[in-house]
């Protein structure tokens, strides 16, 4: 009986219990002071719907709504049509520097959206590059990078690349021979894409669809800065919050309950057509890339090269401008570091800050995700199960909201955490740990069991068992995942800039605060300081990991 119960009680079980209280005092319970703040009015705190009928009673507010949606279906449709060619002809078509290119794909996707919107700005703003050129020289117009079509623009070039992401893994399932059956048959090109490729992937679009969607409708920054107007639903939620009026926590509570509403909606839907679609394909005979000629390879060259050209243009120019002299605000001729020491003298706090509080996230990321991944796959409970699932909420709740209810649930005694840096490590840890999770239980399914009934039957302790064998076997996957998670926390604005203070603040924050200010020689600097850390991260990835690119 004692025997029982003591392994009803083994390690593994105080583990994932412990976890699962970590998740309920930094997710649950903040989520829960969310939804409670929102249905709450008036001093004496009684149960009131009135948030939410200000909310639609007015189209200023539910007028926010209707643009966020209009954005984000937009954003999804026109990633989808883009990512899926580009997929299919990187996989299929014997590309030039095809390495290269993927990288500069990847790079493109990590770099926050809100440095794409500021560099379009200068780009095609009313005194851009572009836009003053082609007044000057050719005496026409450039499409307005303000409003809808410009936050279309940008983060329809920043969020491509995560379909096309997900779509290379589900291409290199497809076994050839499918689409040897296909071109017997007469479907070649375009008819081959639509009739044969497109419904094998149909899953795998569907997932991928929905990270663009949910990362559509979080974004904050790029609405933020070229909106001008076209008011949004995390621009509206961090205007009502943090208002030089005065802010409306109720309010603010109120509109993020209905953003998660949306959201889980979406999610619920995708996963419901994703299971009534899902197979699995096993490839004997993976997709050979095939040197092609002519036209096809002309056409395809030209689209790989001119969606990367874009996508990576943004990156590029800020760079290029980090590097400019500036007197005051105004770029002027030359060339210098003028830029860079401006940065540092500034905001050089930023920096530190950004590295000392990423990497102590990390830290923790590390940690829990090595057992959430371990006991997902190894020890599968009711327990566990529930543990996967409470993981992957922070993919679900648009990071202002998340950042609005840390700040409702930590912002009284005895759990007074706002204004400090363990609140902005806390809102990194939640919302990229799922990144090293998954990378982490997926090398656990590679570990076969029989390698831990080894170690056991030799007379080794569970913990022993863990450190001495297990653990080793998976740092690759782990280190690649912790990476990404790195990559994503140092690029991370929309939470931030709820939970931030004067002494918390990051390069993101710094970034996006000078832009507004009209620093932009400065938000350059730190920007490109920002690429340059992405771009070594990402390598590093690649060396540890001997791949060249990132499927997910």
């Amino acid at each position: 009986m004692v025997s029982n119960l003591a392994k009803k009680r083994d390690m593994w079980s105080l583990i994932t219990l412990g976890i699962i209280v970590i998740y309920a005092f930094v997710l649950v319970f903040p989520l829960i002071a969310l939804l409670k703040e929102s249905f709450t009015a008036g001093k004496d705190g009684a149960f009131s719907m009135d948030y939410f009928f200000k909310f639609f009673g007015k189209k200023y507010y539910y007028g926010a709504l209707f643009n966020s949606m209009k954005v984000t279906v937009a954003v999804t449709i026109a990633s989808v049509i883009l990512a899926t060619p580009l997929a299919y002809i990187m996989t299929t078509v014997k590309i030039k520097g095809k390495i290269y290119l993927q990288i500069l794909i990847l790079i493109s996707s990590m770099a926050p959206p809100f440095i794409g919107a500021y560099s379009w700005i200068l780009l095609l703003g009313r005194n851009g590059v572009v836009t003053n050129f082609m007044r000057d020289v050719f005496h026409l117009g450039t499409p307005d990078i303000y409003g809808f079509l410009g936050i279309t623009l940008v983060l329809t070039l920043q969020l491509t690349p995560l379909i096309y992401m997900f779509l290379m893994g589900a291409l290199k399932s497809i076994d050839n021979s499918l689409l040897e059956a296909a071109e017997s048959m007469g479907y070649t090109g375009i008819s081959k894409l639509v009739k044969v490729v497109m419904p094998l992937i149909v899953p795998t679009i569907l997932a991928g669809a929905l990270m663009v969607f949910m990362r559509a409708l979080a974004d904050f920054g790029t609405p933020m800065l070229i909106g001008e107007g076209f008011m949004t639903l995390p621009v509206l939620i961090f205007n009502e919050f943090i208002s030089e009026m005065g802010g409306n926590d109720g309010f603010a509570a109120a509109i993020s309950v209905i953003v998660i509403i949306i959201a889980l909606t979406i999610f619920l839907i995708q996963k419901y057509i994703s299971n009534r679609k899902s197979f699995s394909m096993n490839a004997l005979h993976p997709i050979k890339e095939k040197k092609e000629s002519g036209m096809k390879n002309f056409l395809s060259h030209v689209y790989v090269y001119g969606f990367i050209a874009l996508a990576i243009l943004p990156q590029l120019y800020v760079v290029y401008t980090a590097f400019l002299k500036t007197s005051g605000r105004i770029f002027v001729k030359g060339y210098s570091l003028d830029s860079f020491r401006q940065a540092f003298d500034r905001v050089g706090d930023a920096i530190l800050n950004t590295f000392m509080l990423g990497l102590t996230a990390i830290v923790f990321v590390v940690i829990i995700a090595i057992f959430i991944g371990y006991v997902t796959v190894r020890k599968r409970t009711s327990a566990t199960n529930a543990l996967d699932v409470i993981s992957m909420v922070p993919y679900i709740v648009p990071g202002s909201v998340m950042g609005i209810a840390l700040l409702l649930a930590f912002n009284s005694k005895p759990l007074l955490l706002s204004g400090t840096a363990a609140i902005m490590v806390i809102s990194f840890v939640i919302r990229r740990l799922p990144y090293t999770i998954r990378s982490s239980a997926a090398i656990v399914h590679q570990i076969s069991p029989s390698v831990e009934e080894a170690s056991a039957s030799l007379g080794a302790s569970t913990l022993k068992t863990f450190t001495r064998i297990t653990l080793p076997m998976m740092i690759p996957g782990v280190i690649s995942g912790a990476i990404l998670s790195w990559v994503t926390i140092i690029s991370e604005l929309s939470t931030s800039i709820i939970l931030y203070t004067a002494k918390t603040r990051t390069m993101t924050i710094a970034v996006y605060t000078e832009v507004v200010r009209g620093n932009y020689g400065i938000a350059a600097a730190l920007s490109t300081i920002l690429i340059a850390i992405t771009i070594i991260s990402l390598l590093i990835f690649f060396k540890l990991t001997g791949q060249k690119e990132v499927s997910i």
